[in-house]
């Protein structure tokens, strides 16, 4: 995640007069476009998604388990986020059990006795969610764990939503069958009129004596698209707004871990959530690898864009390496594997386990990514470690694209991925900085980027950065081949940040995208298929734009960023072209840089649409100040 940045230093003009600071208005400028000259193509791919586990991204964020630490995992001070119900006079203790489990993933447990209980005083556990559990009125919840008693006569298990304020049931359902063998036991619970809240809590509960071992304790909401195991609908659906080609996961420092025996291992995270053993993330907290390799994949194919999948190469965040070689062999074998699995017919041994695991058709793959920025390395094995995978994969899959996360010095890899987190400042000077790029490669990809200004998500002054930056983007499409903004989600619940200046933010009801995720939005809604030749004169220093042309729909897409705090006069000049006399216009506007987007006011700064009218082949147009503005101007 943590990525090079330029260090670049920008120059105001300023005039002292009388005491007074004078900021020069922005000179007119003219944009010359010439319609009917093709400069190159526009990357197909070129705005994708990056998503990683940190600040709560999955586990409490997009994957909408409601359940915390539903595997009861221990330390110190407990089982975190569970705790003891003793109702009325029931008497009863909660300790997590290590000999006994559901499965050879999961072989602990908690163990609950109950010394005392009846109908009306019953005992058990409860857990209080992800900062809480939200709940809608009249909506249906699909729930299950696996459990086991010292005898049938503990059961039945009442499973309950309950308001934390009123102590009210929401909705209740009872679970029977319990008996001295681990089973999982599934329940629906269903809400009736209530008004939406967080703040609520599961309870699982008891009214005989007797012993109760629990795991795997899950709750889900309704998903998008239906999906088992799936994904929180709001958040997709602002996903799926920004008009993605392609996600690449797993994810950049949580593709690694901090040690080779933390890394994303996919071969875990497949088939039955009982069959996967959870592990650390590197951001401080665990995964429950819920969101598993099949889940990727899934997530892919609810979008409809294509898998840009990382494979481990033998580097984790603390420093540890496999030498190229004979050490390494294992861990391409297991890269060829997960190929197999994603791409391979059901007659393949992995093609066959993904069809096992509910999915017989392969999927599209073109990018594969080998480790993730490994100029961290400082061991000097990557060139050695790339070209090893480089070489079993194209044996194997010569098709496909092979990415390089750091520069190589004797091999030349399909494409390079580069990261970059600055600030605006930094991003307005480098909006030319592909405008050189040596164009017999290698392709490059944008992995991770970001303006770094506003906390927990981008304010304006971030927007206009990212924007800036996208003009050179799309200006180079043809060798930047894939971009992708990061991070991409935050939990802005206390405790659920450990990156700041992130996309989209979230709590447990609710999801905003920031001034930036509008900025993304508009440059992929108004995106061309090809760059056409312009010209920029007389412009001030923060005027960038970028102009593409869909040339099956006979459009002209013009993007224009305008961030001094004047505005910007500009003639628009497209000689010969014959176009409607009025064009489609949204706005992006704030009144100062700090302006920003929070859970509260999740829309002060959103796209506005309006008309532009009066256009011809020559025309003129002033910019606001602080504006982001995407223009389609249909030919005729």
């Amino acid at each position: 995640m943590i990525g090079k940045t330029f260090a670049r230093s920008a120059a105001a003009a300023v005039v002292l007069l009388g005491g007074s600071l004078l900021f020069a208005q922005e000179p007119p400028a003219t944009l010359t476009i010439h319609p009917d000259q093709s400069v190159h193509a526009v990357s197909p791919m070129l705005y994708g998604l990056m998503t990683e586990e940190i600040n709560y991204s999955y586990d409490g964020g997009l994957y909408a388990e409601m359940v915390r630490n539903r595997t009861f995992r221990d330390d110190w001070s407990g089982v975190p986020y569970w705790y003891l119900v003793e109702d009325g006079n029931s008497v009863a203790k909660m300790e997590p059990d290590h000999t006994t489990g559901p499965s050879d993933a999961l072989k602990n447990s908690m163990r609950i006795d109950v010394e005392k209980a009846d109908a009306k005083n019953p005992a058990g556990v409860l857990n209080v969610g992800y900062w809480g559990m939200a709940l809608r009125p009249n909506t249906t919840y699909k729930g299950s764990f696996y459990a086991k008693a010292d005898s049938a006569e503990v059961g039945p298990v009442t499973v309950s939503l309950v308001s934390n304020d009123t102590g009210t049931a929401r909705a209740t359902a009872t679970v029977t069958g319990l008996g001295t063998d681990w089973k999982q036991h599934e329940f629906t619970l269903k809400t009736g009129s209530l008004t939406a809240s967080a703040a609520n809590h599961l309870v699982l509960t008891v009214a005989h004596p007797g012993k109760l071992w629990l795991n795997l304790v899950s709750l889900f909401p309704p998903t998008y698209h239906g999906r088992a195991n799936g994904n929180r609908a709001d958040l997709m659906e602002k996903m799926a707004a920004m008009h993605p080609t392609f996600l690449r996961f797993p994810g950049g420092n949580y593709l690694e871990g901090n040690h080779i025996s933390e890394r994303f291992e996919w071969k875990k995270t497949i088939g039955p959530l009982v069959d996967r053993p959870t592990h650390p993330s590197p951001w401080n907290y665990h995964s429950t690898d819920g969101m598993g390799l099949l889940e990727f994949l899934y997530w892919c194919e609810d979008l409809k864009i294509q898998p840009v999948l990382a494979v481990y190469a033998g580097y984790s965040l603390m420093g540890e390496h496999v030498e190229p070689g004979p050490q390494l062999d294992s861990y391409v074998q297991d890269a060829l594997d997960e190929l197999e699995y994603v791409t391979g017919g059901t007659d393949t041994r992995w093609g066959a386990v993904r069809a096992k695991n509910g999915h017989p058709a392969p999927f599209k793959l073109t990018y594969v990514e080998i480790g993730n920025e490994d100029w961290f390395d400082k061991s000097g094995s990557y060139e050695g470690r790339y070209e090893q995978f480089y070489k079993a994969i194209k044996a194997k899959y010569p098709q496909l694209q092979l990415i390089a996360t750091a520069p190589l010095k004797n091999f030349k890899p399909d494409v390079l991925d580069e990261h970059f987190y600055v600030r605006a400042t930094q991003n307005f000077k480098d909006a030319t900085h592909y405008d050189k790029t040596d164009r017999n490669g290698p392709k490059i990809f944008v992995g991770e980027w970001a303006t770094r200004e506003g906390a927990p998500t981008p304010n304006f002054g971030a927007a206009l950065g990212d924007a800036a930056w996208m003009t050179g983007l799309e200006r180079n499409s043809d060798i930047v081949i894939m971009t992708a903004y990061a991070p991409l989600f935050v939990n802005v619940n206390p405790g659920g940040m450990q990156w700041e200046t992130d996309l989209i933010g979230y709590d447990t009801m609710h999801s905003y995208g920031s001034p930036a995720y509008y900025a993304q939005v508009l440059f992929a809604k108004y995106l061309g298929n090809e760059v056409v030749a312009s010209d920029l004169k007389g412009a001030g220093p923060k005027l960038f734009y970028s102009i593409t042309k869909n040339t099956a729909k006979k459009q002209l897409y013009l993007k224009l960023v305008n961030a001094s705090s004047d505005p910007q006069q500009i003639s628009i000049e497209l000689p010969g072209a014959k176009l409607a006399s009025s064009a489609r216009v949204e706005s992006l506007t704030a009144r100062s840089t700090q302006a920003t987007n929070t859970i509260y006011d999740p829309k002060f700064i959103a796209p506005v649409e309006s008309t532009l009218n009066n256009v011809s082949s020559s025309f003129q147009h002033t910019l606001p100040p602080y504006t982001i503005q995407a223009i389609r101007f249909d030919e005729q």
